[in-house]
């Protein structure tokens, strides 16, 4: 069966707060950063708890409705964005981390795509590996979405990314550290 995008955004989900519930700990703040599926049918803001900045995946647009900062990447298609080795997705991937160096950028954040598992799982692999959290957590919130998800390509995407510090060579990490784990 297949996701149902009428209902709101599928696999929307607080990424700090399950991150804690998986760790058994808190190891990051909750209310930062958000992941999801396709915001085209939501009716209200509150669905997404208020995201003051909207990072889109998908190639086509979100709708207008939202007041909040809007960001968009789109990655064709025909690319396999789960092989971060390519340079195709290393750059979209290195232009998406750059946004958060940006010490201005509103939280929280929701980053979404269609059905909020691939692109989106790659995006939050990513930043939580520069976070610094443990490859299996990062594995086991990723297998939290409903819909076709493959441990093996999130752990491959995830070794495509090492070393962290050449893969993101032209991002301050410790800038995207500080300002995501910086409390409001």
């Amino acid at each position: 069966m297949g996701l149902d995008y009428t209902k709101g955004c599928v696999n929307f989900r607080d990424v700090g707060a399950f991150v804690n519930l998986i760790s058994e700990k808190t190891v990051l703040p909750e209310g930062r950063i958000y992941r999801g599926g396709s915001i085209d049918y939501l009716k209200d803001h509150k669905e997404i708890e208020y995201a003051k900045s909207i990072v889109n995946l998908r190639n086509g647009g979100d709708p207008d409705d939202f007041d909040s900062a809007y960001f968009h990447f789109p990655m064709s298609n025909k690319i396999e964005k789960y092989d971060a080795k390519q340079k195709e997705v290393r750059i979209w991937l290195n232009a998406i981390i750059r946004l958060f160096e940006n010490p201005k950028l509103s939280y929280p954040v929701l980053i979404h795509c269609l059905s909020g598992k691939d692109r989106t799982g790659i995006v939050v692999a990513a930043v939580l590996l520069i976070l610094g959290v443990d490859k299996s957590v990062i594995c086991k919130e990723y297998m939290l979405s409903d819909g076709d998800v493959n441990e093996a390509l999130i752990t491959m995407s995830m070794k495509g990314m090492e070393p962290l510090e050449n893969y993101f060579n032209r991002v301050d990490l410790v800038k995207i550290k500080e300002n995501i784990l910086k409390r409001d």
